[in-house]
């Protein structure tokens, strides 16, 4: 009789076990369809007041509006937005913590630096694509260059003399400014700082000479009569400021644009990333999005979570040899 029952207890347990996986997944379907009923937390691998922190709280602030739930945006910046990064693959995969999905990290990283903190084959759901913009070099209004080829003159006299600040090791402006020293054949020193916002305040005391950054923040700097902008990375001149010419007039060959989306850590329910992904669509096509992306020079740019995915890897091959030619190296 002993026997009997343990027998049927172990098959007892079995059985549970054989529904317990189907029950789990329909679980973790049920918590995406209702996603998101309390507040979500977005880390901003980059501090405030820089380009990407801009254009993450327009985001959200339109996500929130949508969803009637709290999207929060956390900075969590340093080391080229690594140490954010590594806080959105270390995040528990349930939806309420989701954060800035970047060129930075996920494409220029993997061959920039010599090791990094996390996987980006496998450690994070890609959600959606947000936005693209191109960088803008813009110098300091003492300096005595007032455009491309008086610049690149100036500095061939002084190699070494002049400096280029950027956000950080790994970020586009830093291989912005790497591939314009490659191209143009000068030696300038690079001054990485922890973000945008602290760059822009010394370039504005003229303890560094010139800086590439995305434009939503030299574009506001220049209207203010603070910086004096040389040029644009994009293939084309850009519509906000359709006056300054690309570097790619002067130096051919010469164009990268940078890029945000949304991710999550890995295996994050299916139905919650893709009703994550609608609701992004939703409010980049929403007027208040449009209206704020055009006054920062921003273009919506969203994909599905696999074209996301592809795009990364595909610009991250991109990159690479162009990353290497350059020198560029953070160990």
């Amino acid at each position: 009789m002993m026997t009997r029952n343990l027998g049927r207890r172990r098959a007892l347990v079995l059985s549970g076990g054989a529904f317990a996986a189907p029950m789990l997944a329909t679980g973790l379907a049920r918590a995406g369809e209702d996603w998101p009923n309390k507040p979500v937390r977005y880390i901003n691998v980059f501090p405030p007041g820089g380009p990407t922190d801009t254009l993450s709280r327009i985001v959200c602030n339109q996500l929130s509006e949508l969803t009637g739930q709290q999207f929060i945006v956390d900075n969590k910046a340093g080391s080229g937005g690594n140490i954010g990064t590594e806080a959105i693959a270390q995040a528990p995969p349930d939806g309420y913590t989701i954060g800035l999905y970047t060129i930075a990290s996920q494409s220029i990283a993997p061959t920039l630096y010599a090791r990094l903190p996390f996987d980006v084959e496998k450690d994070f759901t890609a959600i959606a694509m947000m936005w693209a913009v191109p960088n803008m070099l813009m110098v300091r209004l003492d300096l005595p260059a007032k455009s491309v080829p008086e610049l690149i003159e100036l500095v061939k006299r002084s190699p070494g003399k002049y400096s280029f600040a950027s956000s950080g090791a790994g970020t586009t402006p830093h291989i912005t400014g790497e591939i314009f020293k490659q191209l143009a054949h000068v030696n300038l020193l690079h001054v990485p700082y922890r973000g945008s916002a602290p760059a822009y305040q010394d370039l504005l005391a003229g303890q560094v000479d010139m800086m590439f950054d995305n434009i939503p923040g030299p574009l506001g700097l220049m209207r203010g009569g603070k910086v004096r902008a040389l040029a644009v990375t994009s293939r084309q001149r850009h519509p906000a400021v359709p006056d300054i010419p690309t570097m790619g007039e002067f130096l051919p060959g010469f164009e990268i644009t940078s890029w945000g989306g949304i991710c999550g850590p890995a295996g994050l329910p299916a139905a919650m990333v893709e009703k994550c992904a609608t609701l992004t669509r939703q409010a980049l096509d929403s007027t208040p999005v449009k209206a704020a992306f055009d006054q920062q020079g921003a273009t919506a740019f969203w994909m599905n979570p696999a074209d996301t995915a592809a795009y990364r890897a595909e610009d991250a091959q991109r990159l690479a040899p162009i990353i290497k030619a350059s020198g560029a190296k953070v160990e």
